[in-house]
């Protein structure tokens, strides 16, 4: 199924501008035949019960009738919609009712896809799909129907659009849309300048070594996988709010894995690769270095699914380097994957090892565009809005300058984790993968685990996170723990401790692992960031206390140059 191209849809709104009745003509009275929704369904060979649809049609046209009727009195609709929340949608009764008339053929549409006969999965890509069409058919996405578009161009003389569309196409010559002030960071001067030096470096990778801040750090270090599929600063923004530079102001020595962007040189790299090129060699140099038999792991989202599959197969090759081992927002047991299932099948799946399983590059900005349609209100058409129609500037934001600094994947490592996770979910049975020459069986990790889902989070669901907790350390499971956070994917693990916002759980039961929703049923939210509860796990699983080492690297492994190197500058795009 092809899903709507959010950057194709942000750029087709001028020619809306002219004609407002095309997307009007779609959005009238709902009638399943002929809509875009409609040969969804079709396609699937979906359908809705005689009886739930005539119930959701009277339910439509009782909710039409008074919503026109209100019209009729010149009363103003109530708008519970952010979009629509400013004066000049709610002081002005056609502009209110547009929306209302909007939102309530929306609630159709969904409702309509909620009733569809069909399995789950597919259930899940219909209302995805219909989602999609939704919210691009806002009113507030079209000149002609955004009042507030419309007052601000008045009050410029017009300014407004002239720079509105310089913008989009400042935009579309880029490919992407503009989230934020780009211009206003770069990597190495005011983002990831955490200082340190490249100690190590192969094809895949840079292995970066900060500089202590504390005289004494605990004696393991501490290795950090980030995802490849994003760039590792996001856990070394700012000073303020550093992942990296919190853990080092704890004691800890910290290592660092910067991903090379994949080029057309690496399209025949694989998944075992990362695991045997990648993670198992970031933690030897870091032994090495370090002078210490064992490290403490970390691993975030995919990083942490690289670096739990290397633990795996050093296990089984009876070696065990690490003491404990950190997972954020990772899945291992691919059950449940959100919003995301949407984009994988069997279908899919075969299309890109048709196309890139023997080799190629999945292109960044193609997986860019996918995380954003996972949010197209924030992500994508908020920008239309604000960039395009009102002609604004976005303002400097550290975390969505890194959002937009893609990355590339290669195809053959891609395909693979597509089709042995997503799809058939191999990797949380024991001996059921073979990586790098190894049966993969993640419960012989018998290391103690700290392992952190965010609650609301749309891409590793907290429940999906929790499940590791069943599946590592199957020797010792009351050795690992479980801590929940506040907030999304990226803004949950961003939370400094400094901050002192939001809030995390807490559940000490001992013993085997509970059911997830009985874990949340005993746990205790304690105010502020999770960090506090991590530095100390590691503070545990650390070791005795040594003098912080002065000088960066070793004979064997030099500095090559200053942190942040230079592969984390290579962009995508």
């Amino acid at each position: 199924m092809n899903m709507p191209d959010p950057q194709a849809m942000g750029a087709a709104w001028l020619a809306q501008i002219s004609d407002p009745q095309a997307w009007q003509a779609w959005f009238k009275m709902p009638q399943m035949d002929g809509t875009p929704a409609a040969h969804l369904l079709k396609d699937l060979g979906a359908g809705v019960d005689p009886v739930a649809l005539d119930a959701i049609r009277q339910d439509y046209m009782a909710k039409a009738a008074a919503l026109w009727q209100e019209f009729a009195m010149g009363k103003i609709p109530e708008l519970h919609d952010k979009r629509f929340s400013g004066t000049a949608w709610t002081g002005n009764p056609v502009s209110a009712f547009s929306a209302a008339s909007y939102l309530l053929n929306g609630e159709f549409l969904l409702k309509m896809a909620d009733a569809v006969q069909a399995k789950p999965r597919d259930k899940q890509k219909i209302r995805f799909a219909v989602m999609q069409m939704v919210d691009a058919m806002s009113p507030a996405n079209f000149l002609a129907t955004n009042p507030e578009a419309q007052k601000h161009m008045l009050e410029t003389n017009g300014e407004s659009l002239a720079k509105g569309l310089a913008n989009m196409l400042a935009d579309m010559q880029k490919g992407r849309i503009s989230q934020t002030d780009e211009s206003a960071f770069e990597v190495g001067t005011n983002v990831a300048t955490s200082e340190g030096q490249v100690v190590f470096e192969n094809e895949l990778f840079q292995l970066i070594q900060y500089a202590p801040t504390t005289p004494n750090v605990h004696a393991l270090p501490l290795v950090m996988i980030p995802p490849c599929i994003n760039k590792f600063y996001i856990l070394d923004l700012q000073p303020a709010n550093s992942v990296v530079r919190y853990a080092v102001e704890q004691g800890n020595t910290v290592f660092m894995v910067s991903w090379r962007n994949p080029d057309a040189s690496m399209g025949q790299v694989t998944w075992d690769q990362y695991v045997e090129q990648g993670a198992i060699t970031a933690i030897n140099v870091a032994r090495e270095i370090a002078k210490t038999d064992k490290v403490q792991a970390f691993g975030f989202c995919v990083g942490g699914t690289i670096v739990a599959t290397a633990l795996a197969v050093l296990a089984a090759r009876g070696e065990k380097p690490a003491a404990s081992l950190t997972l954020l927002t990772t899945l291992l047991d691919f059950s449940d994957t959100g919003v995301l299932e949407v984009f994988v099948d069997d279908t899919q799946v075969a299309l890109r090892e048709q196309q890139l399983g023997r080799g190629g590059i999945m292109p960044g900005r193609d997986l860019a565009t996918t995380f954003s349609a996972l949010r197209p209100n924030d992500l994508v058409w908020n920008y239309v809005q604000q960039n395009y129609l009102k002609g604004k500037e976005p303002p400097a934001f550290d975390l969505l300058y890194w959002n937009a600094d893609s990355t590339n994947l290669p195809g053959p490592m891609f395909c693979w984790y597509l089709r042995n996770t997503y799809l058939e979910n191999s990797l949380q049975e024991p001996g059921r993968l073979i990586v790098c020459g190894e049966k993969v069986d993640l419960g012989a990790i018998d290391i103690p685990v700290f392992i952190y889902g965010s609650r609301e989070d749309h891409i590793v669901p907290w429940q999906a996170a929790y499940a590791s907790m069943h599946i590592l350390n199957r020797a010792q499971p009351s050795n690992n723990r479980y801590v929940l956070g506040a907030s999304g994917h990226i803004a949950g693990v961003i939370n400094p401790a400094s901050k002192n916002k939001r809030s995390y759980w807490t559940n000490p039961h001992q013993g085997a692992p509970l059911p997830a929703e009985d874990w949340f049923d005993g746990a205790t939210e304690h105010p502020g960031s999770w960090w506090t509860a991590w530095a100390a796990f590691l503070a545990e699983n650390g070791g005795k206390d040594v003098k912080a080492r002065t000088k960066l690297g070793s004979k064997t492994h030099a500095p090559i140059e200053p942190a942040p190197g230079r592969y984390v500058k290579v962009r995508a795009d």
